[in-house]
């Protein structure tokens, strides 16, 4: 079961980065005209973290939901262990945001050196 949930979580986490670096290429030339018209780098960094952080709350939220909603499934399958254990729920939820946050990261660091002027080129 631990490594049946590790691979989960580094599957989850290897899918969030890749859709968030194919969103940051493909809003490479909006990012540059945000860029180009002044907006800080760290403003920049903050929207594309946002937009993961935003994809990974709703996706703990849905997996918590259908963890509570399958409970009579899952205590046919543990041994002295509540399935609705708080502790463990909220820690699995918080173990997966801050990997997840740390899987957004190279992707919003990639958005704040898109160069306005190439970008803005490219047309």
């Amino acid at each position: 079961m631990t490594a049946f949930g590790a691979l989960a979580l580094v599957v989850a986490c290897v899918g969030l980065y890749g859709v968030l670096a194919y969103s940051v290429e493909q809003r490479r030339r909006e990012l540059g005209i945000r860029l180009a018209l002044g907006a800080a780098p760290r403003s920049v960094q903050r929207l594309v973290l946002g937009e993961g952080l935003k994809l990974t709350t709703l996706g703990i939220a849905g997996g918590l939901a259908g963890g509570v909603a399958l409970t009579r499934v899952l205590e046919t399958l543990l041994y002295e262990v509540s399935p609705n254990d708080p502790a463990v729920l909220v820690g699995v939820a918080a173990l997966l945001l801050t990997i997840a946050t740390a899987a957004c990261y190279l992707p919003a660091r990639r958005a704040t050196r898109v160069d306005p002027a190439i970008v803005l080129r490219d047309q």
